[in-house]
């Protein structure tokens, strides 16, 4: 549920949402590839001690 907020609010998840869907992928197939995003995000966010930062998150 976090990623369905992230995707309308968020300008790094909205544009990968978008991305992935004009390259012709399913609904479902991109927002999990964006909930895999998130994780990812996040779970180096948690290894490295820092907060959220827009600029390294769209890399």
């Amino acid at each position: 549920m976090a990623i369905m907020s992230a995707m309308q609010c968020n300008p790094v998840f909205k544009a990968t949402y978008q991305r992935l869907l004009d390259a012709g992928k399913p609904k479902k197939v991109a927002i999990i590839a964006c909930v895999r995003k998130m994780v990812v995000i996040l779970n180096s966010m948690i290894r490295d001690g820092v907060m959220w930062n827009e600029n390294i998150a769209r890399n």
